[in-house]
């Protein structure tokens, strides 16, 4: 693929603007890359943080971190894998060394360690072999929903089912997700899955309530009344666990950012001793090229720890390492037990790109998933 060009949607560090252009293809850069062709990628809620100008790195740079397609190069090095596989690349990728402690993840598409992003025809994957995700050979490669459903694997589903994790989730638990983006109508989705009694969806937009309502979660409006109050009068003493799906671009109920009301919310409303989890980004960062309204939000935040402390609560946060997850979740997709394509709004073109980018931004999307002709 040397010296061939390609599609990819670009950033250039103007809040707003994404621009579809003619971009250089990938090649094989160490003996342990691949390239992959992607068939399908995806807008997230994360890429409004950098479309919003809050977030990024040095740009410009190709956007998107969710991808599924087929390997089509193969460095020398890399054994466990073949051209023509089918696989999810995942939103971060490892540093291909054993571990010894937790490391930093490096993310797909945001412009900082990588400027390799994943709404592009072709994507570099470095460690090839501890990085992809295998999707199993009898998935049909051809039906729409079903790559909808591994493409979540990638960042969106694996990330819901952590937050529950973080949150000490147990089988028959009660259960507050907090925002019905993907990300929270997939939390949701999983309490479903795995057993919760009661499970609340908090958010204003009637569309992703109504989404929420259709897989049997409990909708609650926050902008008519204090979502803690509203959930309080159907699950005396609160629920056992809370979601945040949200993160630091949080809004009250006069739709006004607030980064903080969320926590105050989750910790009102969650039972004593029960656990919280968040997996709404919140990472602030000054002013730079990438995020040239990053200091709109402060890196610190208030919280209730008094409360907090004297309901004896868990917490833990963080942004999540999909591989730990996908072998799971590949195999719930695959025997029938999980189809997490219920949130998709709209398949489109590379070319549409831009105008969705709007639209995801105005909240007239749900899910939007990108195509690439298969020829």
């Amino acid at each position: 693929m040397a010296n061939t060009m390609m599609r990819g949607i670009m950033y250039r560090g103007v809040p707003g603007e994404m621009s579809v252009e003619n971009i250089s293809s990938p090649t094989i850069v160490d003996q342990t890359d691949a390239v992959v062709r992607i068939t399908t990628s995806a807008l997230c809620g994360s890429d409004l943080h950098v479309y919003r100008g809050y977030q990024g790195g040095v740009p410009p740079w190709n956007m998107g971190h969710e991808a599924i397609g087929y390997i089509s190069e193969l460095g020398s090095a890399v054994s466990g894998l073949e051209v023509g596989d089918y696989v999810v690349i995942p939103d971060t990728v490892g540093h291909g060394q054993l571990e010894m402690k937790p490391e930093s993840l490096d993310f797909f598409g945001n412009g900082a360690v990588i400027a390799d992003g994943l709404q592009s025809e072709y994507a570099r994957v470095r460690f090839a072999d501890s990085n992809l995700i295998p999707i199993p050979l009898t998935a049909n490669t051809t039906n729409t929903t079903i790559e909808q459903d591994y493409l979540t694997v990638s960042d969106i589903f694996a990330t819901a089912w952590a937050g529950l994790d973080f949150s000490g989730f147990e089988t028959g638990d009660s259960v507050a997700v907090f925002g019905a983006g993907p990300v929270g109508l997939l939390a949701a989705y999983s309490a479903k899955i795995r057993g919760a009694a009661n499970v609340f969806v908090v958010d204003h937009v009637q569309a992703r309530l109504d989404r929420a309502a259709s897989i049997g979660a409990i909708p609650v409006n926050f902008a008519e009344q204090d979502p803690a109050t509203q959930i309080l009068a159907m699950q005396p003493g609160g629920v056992m666990r809370s979601v945040d799906c949200v993160g630091i671009e949080a809004l009250n109920a006069t739709l006004d950012h607030e980064p903080d009301i969320i926590l105050r919310q989750m910790v009102n409303v969650t039972h004593v001793g029960g656990g919280i989890g968040q997996v709404g980004v919140y990472m602030a960062q000054p002013d730079t090229p990438g995020s040239p309204l990053g200091s709109t939000f402060s890196p610190t935040a208030a919280f209730p720890l008094s409360d907090f402390f004297g309901k004896r609560l868990q917490f833990q946060a963080g942004p999540v390492d999909v591989k730990l997850y996908a072998p799971m979740l590949v195999e719930l997709i695959r025997s029938g037990k999980a189809q997490p394509h219920f949130i998709a709004s709209a398949s489109i073109s590379i070319e549409e790109v831009p105008e969705y980018y709007a639209r995801f931004n105005k909240q007239e999307e749900i899910k939007v998933f990108i195509y690439f002709p298969r020829d």
